[in-house]
């Protein structure tokens, strides 16, 4: 039988929203690609080769901004409640974690409304800290996940259940 301490009331992983998958990326570049040499073709055998060079630092230039974005997507936050413990961590790209150990006790959950377009912030504030959770979600995620943690720190407050 699982120590009643430990078991998990609430447990989530928060992560950036991306519109494109990886293999839709590669799909699109390649249709980019295969664009600006279509474009380019025309410009090369007039004889202004500078524009198709230029072309090509375009796709590039699109190329890495997609990469970095896709390594950007790699941070992330947990949250993991117990009757016990509430731990948040912000997980960066290249994996370097912050974390943050409430008392579900006394951690408040603070959340900033704005009446034309809603949760724009959900902090944890703890004896004087403050941390802001699910920075880069939209306000309708913001809001159902202040919903969600609302109920589960009411449940840890319940204490840890026997039997």
């Amino acid at each position: 039988m699982s120590d009643p301490f430990e078991r998990k009331i609430y447990k989530a992983r928060l992560t950036p929203h991306r519109s494109m998958t990886p293999h839709a990326f590669y799909l699109f570049i390649l249709i980019f690609c295969l664009g600006q040499v279509l474009f380019a073709l025309p410009f090369f055998f007039m004889g202004a080769w500078p524009v198709a060079g230029f072309m090509g630092l375009d796709a590039l230039g699109l190329y890495f901004a997609f990469r970095l974005s896709f390594r950007a997507a790699r941070s992330h936050e947990t949250l993991d409640l117990t009757p016990l413990e509430l731990v948040f961590a912000q997980i960066g790209a290249r994996g370097q974690r912050r974390e943050w150990r409430f008392n579900p006790s006394w951690v408040r959950l603070k959340q900033t409304v704005h009446e034309e377009f809603g949760t724009e912030r959900v902090e944890l504030v703890s004896r004087g800290e403050s941390v802001e959770i699910g920075a880069f979600l939209g306000p309708d995620q913001k809001a159902e996940l202040a919903r969600n943690l609302t109920r589960a720190l009411i449940d840890a407050r319940m204490g840890a259940r026997f039997g």
